[in-house]
């Protein structure tokens, strides 16, 4: 490739949200992906720009942050699953990084907060329509700057971010956890056992589980984590899980009913050797009320 055509290639970002470019000659696409831990929003240009090191491009796409993003606002999203009877969070890895982290990323000058969590998390799992929810802003002296400690000053991303917390309620099914060109793993961890996070990640991750579980007293859960058909069990799981202790049966059962959200199916789950439990599924219209209004009582 000759310096005229990396160049080029190197200048190519798009002024919306995604790019997608075909390459000639070649049935792949490369489509735009959120860079996260506080990295630039990139979009994916030639292969000739993943071959490049970080530092290298954060440093020629400085520029180009400032014009197109808010200064000194971030985004992280923590992104809660449920799956095997666990709950699981998304973590990602920068590559010849030993911390994890989440998904997180800038907000554009054409975005509010949700457009921005929602545009990085279908970038990072594919996902649409999430349940998305603020829950806090950290705002810790020199929480990103750090990272950066070793590039200069005049960096875009070398400012002082003030993070707005996201937390996503998702369908571990529907997610496909996105490993970009930047990044050495992005994984599903069980929030119980959760590796070491960089910067204040883990401050975030916390305050959202605290979050959800305060919710669990006036809000209903479950729409966005399980799958269309469930039996109660299931359900009572999910809220063991988040809630991290054990419930009454006949006292889960009862209030469950008594929220009128949900609709159970004529028929029962088939199969097992002892009696098939009943189907349920939530009442959308609903459960979407009782978001709105608030449960009249708590766990």
């Amino acid at each position: 490739m000759s310096s005229s055509d990396r160049t080029n290639a190197a200048s190519l970002l798009h002024y919306e949200a995604i790019l997608i470019l075909k390459l000639e000659n070649c049935n792949i696409f490369y489509s735009g992906f959120d860079f996260c831990r506080h990295c630039i929003l990139l979009y994916s240009l030639h292969p000739y720009i993943c071959s490049m090191q970080l530092k290298k491009i954060l440093e020629k796409m400085s520029a180009e942050a400032k014009r197109i993003y808010l200064p000194h606002i971030s985004v992280d999203c923590v992104v809660f699953g449920f799956h095997g009877g666990m709950l699981k969070v998304l973590l990602t890895k920068l590559k010849d990084q030993d911390l994890w982290g989440l998904p997180g990323g800038y907000m554009l000058k054409t975005e509010n907060v949700h457009e921005a969590a929602a545009r990085i998390l279908k970038e990072r799992t594919g996902a649409e329509n999430i349940y998305l929810q603020e829950f806090g802003t950290f705002t810790n002296l020199h929480r990103s700057e750090g990272f950066f400690e070793d590039y200069p000053d005049s960096l875009w991303n070398k400012q002082r971010f003030i993070s707005i917390g996201m937390f996503a309620l998702v369908d571990y099914e529907d997610v496909t956890p996105v490993v970009d060109d930047f990044s050495s793993a992005c994984e599903w961890k069980d929030v119980s056992d959760l590796p070491e996070l960089m910067m204040d990640h883990r401050e975030i991750a916390d305050k959202a589980l605290l979050t959800l579980r305060k919710e669990l007293n006036y809000k209903p859960i479950g729409y966005n984590l399980l799958p269309e058909e469930f039996t109660m069990p299931e359900l009572q799981k999910l809220y063991e899980t988040i809630l991290n202790k054990k419930l009454n049966r006949g006292n889960f059962y009862r209030k469950m009913i008594s929220y009128d959200i949900l609709d159970q199916y004529e028929e029962p789950r088939k199969g097992g050797a002892h009696r098939s439990p009943n189907l349920y599924c939530f009442n959308v219209k609903k459960y979407q009320q009782a978001l709105k209004d608030g449960l009249k009582e708590g766990w």
